[in-house]
């Protein structure tokens, strides 16, 4: 199993733990950080935007991409939702063996 991260926003007026919750209780995510209030400056519908928004730093496994994403895109808000997956190359045998425990 490959350790993969995977980035998503919700806008700063949108509660993201009870999605984070979900994703961990249903093993579909070992852990998922949320950063609160960061600044999003980006290009949407012909014009730049300058946002709040919270960032989300999902820990899984490759296996889980697919149904992690239609479990999060089932309860985002946003009508172009994030989902940048970034695969891990490295890490600790330790933090690998707990994120892979934490997802089967």
């Amino acid at each position: 199993m490959t350790p993969v991260v995977i980035l998503t926003t919700f806008d700063s007026s949108f509660d993201p733990a009870p999605v984070a919750r979900d994703l961990v209780d249903r093993k579909l995510a070992a852990c998922v950080n949320i950063v609160e209030k960061v600044r999003s400056i980006y290009r949407w519908k012909g014009s730049v935007q300058d946002e709040r928004e919270h960032l989300l730093i999902i820990k899984t496994v490759e296996e889980k991409v697919v149904p992690l994403r239609d479990a999060l895109f089932a309860q985002h808000p946003y009508e172009v939702p994030e989902f940048i997956v970034v695969r891990v190359d490295d890490t600790s045998k330790a933090y690998r063996q707990w994120l892979i425990h934490c997802t089967e």
